[in-house]
Order: C-alpha cells, then sequence, then structure tokens
C-alpha cells in the first residue's frame, strides 16, 4: 500500500498541454451523440409514428456505439502522448539492480536442524542462489551474533564471497547472542558509501523486541528485507512489527528470492524518484495497447459513423498516432523509424531502450540517436572502439567515464587515464573515476616495467648466446635450479600454498574488532565527567 501511495504522489504528465485537447474530444463526442439521437428523433422525412411502426429489428438503443468507442480511443491517445510519468529512468552507469548487504545471523540457534539440513546451511545457500539472481550487482556480506562485523564490502565479484559464506560459523564470532540493530546500523554505512539506493536483507530465524523496536526507527531510503529461515509454526519474534520491511519464509523453491528482488526493486525506484538528476520515465506507451484493441473494434460490422464524424475523427486518430509518445520529434523522425510494429509505435530511442531491456545492446546501439546512449549501449555489446568514436564528441561526466572504461578496454591506457582525469575535473566527486585511475595508472605501470624487462633479457641474450651453447650439461642444469630458487613466487603459486579454510582467519579478525570496540566504549565511558 505504501508503494501505491508513492507512486500517487510522484504521478504527473511530463507534457501536460497535450491535455488541452480532451474538452475539445469531450466536447466533439457530446456534439456528434446529440446530433445522431436529435436526428433519430425528428426527421423530417417521415413521421415519427409512422417511422416506428416501418422499424424492423430490436427497437432498443444500444449504449454503447461508434461515437462512444472513437472518444475512448482518442482520450487514450491524449492521455499517451501527454506522458504519463511516475518513476525515473535510472542511469544506465548505475548499477543494473539495486546494490545489497546480506545480514547473516550465525548464533547457536542457526544450528538447528528443523528446517533441513540446517537453518545456518539453508540460509547460506539461499546467499549463493540470491547471487546468481543479481546479475553482478553489488553485494555485501555481514555476520553479526552478539556483535556484527563486516565479512566483505560491496562488491560484484560473487566467487569472493564464498570461501567467507562458508566459514561462518557460531564458533568464529567473539560475542555471543544477537544484535540485529547493530548488524543494521553497520549495513546501513556499508550503503552510504554508495550514492546509488540498496537494500539490506536479513536472513535470520527470530528477532527480539528490542531490536525490532530499533529498526523500525531506522532513517533512510534503503529497503529493509527478512527471509526467514526457521519452520512455519514459528513467527519468527518480533519481525512483523518492524516497520516499511518486506519478510517471506524460506521456500525450496526461489519464490521467495523472487518476492525479495521485487520488492527492493520497488524500493529502489522510490528512492530514485527523489533525485532530481535522473530523467523520468515516460509510461505513455502502456495506453497504446488498450488503444489498439479498442481500433480493432472499427472493423465490425456496424459500427460505422456518419459522413460528418468520420473525418473529423480519423484525422485526429492519425494526429495522435505520429504525435504519440515523443511529439516533439516523431515528424522530424520519421525516415529513421526501424522496422515492423516497433518502428510504427516507438521513436528510435524508446526503440533501444526496448532491445537494451532485453539485453539485445547491438540492436539497442543500431536504434539510438542519442549519442550518449548509443555510446553506452556500444560499449555493452564489446565494440569499445566505436564506443570511444561515438562518445568523443560528448564532454559530461558520464560521457567520458564510459568513453575511458572503452579505451582502457582497448589497450589504450594513456588515452583512458587523461579521459579519467577529465572527470575529476568535471565532478570530483563521480563515482569510480578516482579508483579506476588509480588502477589505470598501475596497469600502464607495470606494463612499461614488464616491456623493459623483456627488452633487457632479449639484449643480454644476443649477446651470451654464444657463451651459453658452450656451458657444459651440469653447469646448466645448476643454473637452472638456481634460477628456479631466485625466481619469485607467483600470486596462484603461493595461494596454492595456503590453507584455503577462512574460519580461522574470520576468527581472529572478529575478536580483534570486538577488542577494538570494547577499548572505545569502555575510553568513551572514562572520558564522560
Amino acid at each position: 500500500m505504501s508503494n501505491l501511495f508513492a507512486g500517487l504522489s510522484a504521478f504527473h504528465f511530463l507534457r501536460p498541454a497535450w491535455l488541452l485537447l480532451l474538452p475539445l474530444v469531450l466536447l466533439l463526442w457530446w456534439y456528434l451523440r446529440r446530433d445522431r439521437r436529435r436526428g433519430a428523433e425528428t426527421s423530417g422525412q417521415i413521421a415519427p409514428h409512422l417511422a416506428k411502426a416501418l422499424a424492423v429489428g430490436d427497437r432498443t438503443r444500444p449504449h454503447f456505439k461508434p461515437v462512444d468507442l472513437i472518444a475512448l480511443l482518442l482520450a487514450l491517445l491524449i492521455l499517451g502522448t501527454a506522458g504519463p510519468s511516475w518513476t525515473r529512468l535510472p542511469d544506465p552507469l548505475m548499477a543494473k539492480t539495486t546494490p545489497l548487504v546480506v545480514v547473516l545471523k550465525v548464533s547457536d540457534s542457526m544450528l538447528e536442524k528443523d528446517v533441513p539440513p540446517q537453518r545456518l546451511a539453508r540460509a547460506k545457500q539461499k546467499v549463493l542462489d540470491l547471487l546468481e539472481t543479481r546479475d553482478g550487482a553489488p553485494t555485501a556480506l555481514v555476520a553479526y551474533a552478539g556483535s556484527a562485523h563486516r565479512v566483505v564490502p560491496l562488491t560484484d565479484d560473487p566467487e569472493l564471497l564464498r570461501p567467507y559464506l562458508d566459514g561462518l560459523s557460531p564458533e568464529v564470532m567473539p560475542v555471543k547472542g544477537e544484535n540485529a540493530a547493530a548488524a543494521l546500523k553497520l549495513a546501513e554505512q556499508i550503503l552510504a558509501k554508495d550514492e546509488t539506493p540498496g537494500g539490506i536483507l536479513f536472513l535470520l530465524d527470530t528477532l527480539s523486541d528490542g531490536d525490532a523496536s530499533a529498526m523500525s526507527q531506522r532513517d533512510g531510503n534503503n529497503g529493509l528485507g527478512f527471509l526467514l529461515v526457521a519452520p512455519g509454526n514459528v513467527d519468527g519474534g518480533a519481525v512483523s512489527k518492524v516497520r516499511g520491511a518486506r519478510v517471506e519464509r524460506v521456500t525450496p523453491n526461489q519464490s521467495d528470492l523472487s518476492a525479495l528482488n521485487r520488492f527492493f526493486d520497488s524500493a529502489f525506484r522510490q528512492a530514485l524518484a527523489s533525485d532530481k538528476n535522473l530523467q523520468w520515465e515516460d509510461r505513455g506507451w502502456w495506453l497504446a495497447w488498450p488503444a489498439a484493441l479498442l481500433a480493432l473494434l472499427w472493423f465490425r460490422r456496424g459500427w460505422a459513423m456518419s459522413r460528418r464524424a468520420a473525418p473529423v475523427s480519423t484525422s485526429l486518430i492519425l494526429i495522435m498516432l505520429c504525435l504519440q509518445f515523443s511529439p516533439d520529434s516523431a515528424t522530424a523522425q520519421t525516415s529513421n523509424r526501424g522496422g515492423g510494429l516497433l518502428g510504427w509505435l516507438f521513436t528510435p530511442d524508446q526503440q533501444g531502450q526496448w532491445f537494451t531491456f532485453r539485453k539485445d545492446y547491438r540492436r539497442a546501439a543500431a536504434s539510438f540517436q542519442d549519442p550518449y546512449r548509443k555510446g553506452y549501449a556500444l560499449y555493452q555489446a564489446g565494440q569499445f572502439e566505436d564506443a570511444a568514436n561515438v562518445l568523443a564528441e560528448l564532454d559530461t561526466p558520464e560521457a567520458v567515464f564510459t568513453r575511458a572504461m572503452a579505451m582502457s578496454k582497448t589497450g589504450q591506457y594513456e588515452g583512458a587515464i587523461a579521459a579519467y582525469q577529465h572527470v575529476l575535473q568535471l565532478d570530483p566527486e563521480f563515482p569510480g573515476a578516482q579508483k579506476n585511475l588509480e588502477l589505470t595508472k598501475k596497469i600502464l605501470a607495470y606494463m612499461e616495467k614488464t616491456r623493459g624487462e623483456e627488452d633487457e633479457e632479449l639484449t643480454k641474450s644476443d649477446e651470451e648466446g654464444e657463451e651459453s651453447e658452450l656451458e657444459q650439461p651440469e653447469q646448466e642444469q645448476q643454473e637452472q635450479d638456481k634460477g628456479k630458487k631466485d625466481k619469485p613466487v607467483s600470486a596462484d603459486q603461493w595461494m596454492s600454498t595456503l590453507d584455503t579454510g577462512t574460519s580461522e582467519y574470520l576468527k581472529q579478525r572478529f575478536a580483534a574488532e570486538a577488542s577494538t570496540a570494547n577499548s572505545n566504549e569502555s575510553n568513551s565511558g572514562e572520558n564522560r565527567p
């Protein structure tokens, strides 16, 4: 219900001037209705009582007439052209879905086996299933019992979460109990570092009244959801008392995750509605489908209009169909329409958005006329050089940032560095620009260093080639063994020698964090008057 009220509060028309045609249509409808009724009752050719006696068939007058059909059709087209909207259009550089912080309860109660194979094991499996549905969107992991700890920050690599998720157990938590309020505070701090609105998902079995009260007092636009990994006869404590939260019970399939994803997507769109830098999403095309269905009745036998009304109504319908959805540019872009039904119903940019929603980025790039959207679609399609060329004409932070990423993909690191620096000049706080700049500089420095070492080795091998051929096999073997000892171990070889289990690492890290937190609380208590 809150989502409905939020949508109604943001509802408006993008082109409200077209609504001035509605009174004209109503007047025309009233005139034609009145004219036909008066003409049928007061005919000058025959007396009314004779006309009634000579009439055949059903004498009852139908309530719904062709003029009503045309009036309703025109009203739908006018409303669609006016551009109803109640949601913002997300920036393509934002996450594909809302950033999410997964908060997992890791306490002794989660070891119960009433939910096979175990509450904690089922919760972990649900987290893995959730990662598969998020298509690489940023996800963070927080664990809590008596204290809350950040396990993994926001990352778009699901494989990074797997080993740490496997290592979570009640034994690694330094403080026993449950403190969901602290976990919520930590999750909100993680999301505060990202400019994109996000969501927080708790996987737990129960919630205390104190934590529920604290969660109800939270202040923020981030969506809050709960997934109860507990049997059906357990009400989850006070979970249902948390204000503005969505509660789902764990299911054998993914219906629970689907419901939560829809909830977070709705919360994400509500948060975007307050961002004035984003464009409003035009929903006028929704009204094209009922209008098309009504137009089919026009060919039904007996639904012809009078000769005076037909030309007027037909002209208005054709004009509205031509100006539907994008009245300012429809006539100028007629020659650039795509083929088929989409070419007649949608503008080129709307066709590109249609293909983008379906991840058909090549066709989207061919349809877009807006340079920024066209360049971003080319980037998503893997045509990095074409994307960089298209975006070179734009000087907005978003366009320059996308062009820098495209240049990095093609190995033009020096140009990418210059582009990232230009982004920071345009917007010093642009998300990801500083991080990508530093990373690109490191890649360029590493490549230059590697290239220099290769040139040096080639030169050295040419000078000592003849001498190395005369060396004895025993000496050659000794030098090879020595080289193996002196050669630095690669990262993969180093990682293969380590114990891949993360339980001990998490236990030590959580204990250190809890100790630091306790010492800070003690110091603050001593400083109080």
